[in-house]
């Protein structure tokens, strides 16, 4: 399709990858279809999460600590911006040449004429004149020969390679200039031109470096989140780093967690770092903790599960770094110009020499050259998307939205239907047990299905558990039924547990006036089969989430059509479909039957699928733009383009929102970046000047072009994280 799609393709056979090996269980997503593959999606998330922990165990001497691994990303991102424009400078060192720059600067303006006025004037000035313009030309300009070298080399010639003509073109016309008044010739130098120009363009550079280490400093917040030391369980400190997967903390009150682990006791936590809301979440026993978070008032214990690369902080900073690093269509659109601008440039100066040359004097003729160098920087432009995509990422980091992939972003313009799974994003995911009934006498549906179940950790096989109290029965070879289920052997006898779907697929029925009252009400069946005789069944509900309504309404606001897809029988699923206002909704679907769909909807328009990340990750690769909702617990889903911490369905309206206005404010930045130059070229060329006597001077060209710059960013800074 596009680069996005490629890459979605290509994060769907890394995801791919990392399921072989749970065959089994993955089996169990489209043997046992309760609820849209539900069953399913527990058992893969708890797999995955089990094999993740394992690998960390067996692997941790690989692992470096969350902090290290964000410091690192932080610096490589901070490379990376430097390098904008093919100059590599630390900040330092940038600052340290503006301060020579500035110190040389001011006595030159001061033996310089300036309109024709001079304040010193002594014998050999001239030569006083070469010394300090050289210094501040070798030295300050360095940034500038640096960064145009890199351009060539590149075949890319851009904004520094325009900067730098126009220096070298002021500086060895001012030391002819000086030659010429030394040897007692009149002649006119740009001495003051150069030493300003200098000036301007390294304080331009300086701020747009900070606008952008600013805008990017998601990665420097993350990693200051981990604390630098852990107390371990028996009362000695360690530093973090040297902690390894299995070992017992104690997190004291008001103090970070330092690493991802399993809480052992009862906890309110602060998970604003990673869902963007400040309020305490409870944590129960046997709960996942991140590293990073904050433990309110009461101490617990916890045990160590990741480290590293493979902790949540880790990879929330390696998805920021991703994204920030990517380069999107409008980025090289831009990089496109800055190419146009520059040849633009060299013409347009080149001829703006030869008619001033001949028309005026050389002097005059190479002033205007310079003017039109300078004024065409395409400084504004390179600009205009990092710092966009830097403010994107930053904000939305923060606010629970991961960005993974924002190339697909730019299609959010686009998008027309809006494909998502009923459980776990419409609804909570909590299955409650509200009804149990034998169909035959003394069968003990609940009981024997709760049996079965009690080594499974999905939502609906917890709720028939937690139904059923102390077990009475003990299962025997429980092993998923193709299709259907969930087998096992009880005293002897082979019992499954079927939903109804699958009891339709082998020819069993039951008393439809039994059943009816339960599927009207919305609830999901699942029945107790032996021997092909139905013995019993449970009906289980799910809770509508509250904002779930306000979701679907804001999709229709925006022209996008929500569409529900569920596992779950017609019924139900017309029955939450009703509720939520979709008039659209397809029921009884396999994980494997999203994907198909999602293509039979992309020939009407572009598609956003909602889903949960694991048993979805085929379908939310195929969509245009794919988010993964509710993903807390799971960070790294290679398929999604958007991992949503929360699991409430309103931030996509929040993340839909958002890119929109980024892309909006690309678009004007683009504009700005480059269509200022459209007036300001011809006007440095000289246009107005033979008949409104209108010019612009090297320093002038300089500060519009810096103000450009200005614009530009405080455009992209303007960049809010806000409800719809």
């Amino acid at each position: 399709m596009n680069h996005s799609k490629e890459n979605k393709q290509e994060h769907q056979h890394m995801m791919h990858s990392e399921e072989v090996g749970q065959t089994s269980h993955h089996s169990h997503q489209q043997e046992h279809p309760h609820e849209e593959g539900v069953h399913a999606n527990h058992h893969s998330d708890h797999h995955v999460h089990h094999d993740h922990h394992h690998v960390g165990s067996s692997d941790v001497s690989h692992h470096s600590h969350h902090t290290h691994d964000a410091h690192q990303h932080h610096q490589g991102h901070d490379h990376d911006m430097m390098e904008h424009g093919g100059h590599m400078m630390h900040m330092g060192d940038m600052n340290t040449k503006l301060k020579v720059a500035v110190a040389v600067m001011i006595p030159l303006l001061a033996i310089s004429p300036i309109a024709g006025f001079t304040l010193l004037r002594f014998p050999g000035v001239e030569l006083v004149q070469l010394i300090l313009g050289s210094i501040i030309f070798f030295y300050s300009g360095t940034p500038f020969f640096n960064g145009a070298r890199g351009e060539l080399r590149a075949k890319k010639p851009a904004m520094m390679t325009l900067i730098s003509m126009g220096i070298i073109v002021s500086y060895l016309y001012s030391v002819y200039a000086t030659i010429l008044a030394l040897l007692g010739q009149e002649s006119m130098n740009f001495w003051f031109e150069l030493s300003t120009l200098i000036v301007i363009m390294l304080i331009g550079h300086i701020i747009e470096m900070k606008a952008v280490m600013g805008a990017g400093d998601a990665l420097k917040d993350l990693a200051s989140l981990i604390p630098k030391k852990a107390h371990l369980k028996d009362g000695t400190d360690v530093a973090v780093e040297d902690l390894q997967i299995g070992d017992f903390l104690l997190v004291k009150e008001n103090e970070k967690i330092p690493a991802d682990g399993k809480i052992l006791s009862v906890a309110h936590i602060d998970e604003s770092m990673i869902t963007g809301e400040s309020r305490a979440v409870k944590k129960e026993a046997g709960d996942r903790v991140f590293g990073g978070s904050l433990n309110q008032n009461m101490p617990f214990e916890m045990e160590v599960t990741s480290l590293g690369k493979d902790s949540f902080l880790a990879q929330v900073t390696e998805m920021v770094r991703q994204a920030q690093n990517q380069k999107s269509k409008l980025e090289n659109m831009a990089d496109r110009v800055a190419s146009w601008l520059f040849y633009a440039a060299l013409i347009v100066g080149i001829l703006a020499f030869i008619y001033w040359t001949m028309t005026a004097n050389l002097a005059f003729a190479l002033m205007m050259a310079v003017s039109v160098f300078v004024i065409a920087c395409p400084h504004a432009l390179g600009l205009a998307i990092p710092l966009v995509v830097a403010r994107l990422t930053t904000i939305s980091s923060k606010n629970g939205l991961l960005v993974q992939n924002r190339t697909a972003l730019e299609q959010v313009n686009q998008i027309r239907f809006a494909l998502m799974d009923k459980t776990g994003t419409l609804t909570d995911g909590k299955f409650q047990v509200r009804h149990s009934q034998d169909l035959v006498e003394g069968a003990d549906a609940l009981a024997k299905m709760a049996a079965l179940e009690v080594l499974s950790t999905h939502p609906i096989a917890l709720s028939i558990v937690e139904a059923a109290g102390p077990l009475f029965y003990q299962a025997e070879r429980v092993e998923n039924i193709p299709g259907s289920g969930i087998r096992g052997v009880l005293d002897g006898r082979i019992y499954e547990i079927m939903s109804y779907r699958g009891l339709q697929e082998i020819g069993l029925s039951v008393d439809q006036d039994v059943i009816a009252p339960y599927l009207d009400l919305g609830l999901t069946l699942s029945f107790l089969v032996t021997d092909h005789v139905v013995l019993g069944f449970v009906a289980l509900g799910d809770q509508i989430k509250e904002d779930a309504k306000d979701f679907v309404a804001g999709l229709k606001a925006q022209g996008i059509s929500p569409v529900m897809l569920t596992g779950d029988n017609p019924a139900t699923a017309q029955k939450v479909a009703i509720q939520l206002g979709i008039e659209d909704y397809r029921a009884e679907l396999k994980p494997e039957d999203k994907a198909k769909l999602v293509k039979d909807y992309q020939a009407r328009g572009a598609v956003l699928f909602i889903g949960d990340g694991v048993n979805d990750s085929p379908a939310l690769a195929t969509a245009d733009l794919g988010f993964a909702i509710g993903a807390g617990t799971s960070v790294a889903i290679h398929s999604a383009d958007v991992v949503l911490v929360q699991s409430n369905p309103s931030a996509v309206l929040d993340m839909l929102s958002i890119a929109k206005t980024t892309i909006r404010k690309m678009r004007q930045n683009l504009w700005f970046g480059a269509g200022y130059n459209i007036i300001a070229i011809p006007l440095a060329a000289g246009i107005l000047y033979p008949s409104m006597g209108i010019m612009v001077d090297p320093l002038l060209a300089a500060v519009l072009m810096s103000l450009s710059t200005v614009i530009v960013a405080i455009n992209a800074m303007g960049l809010r994280y806000g409800k719809p």
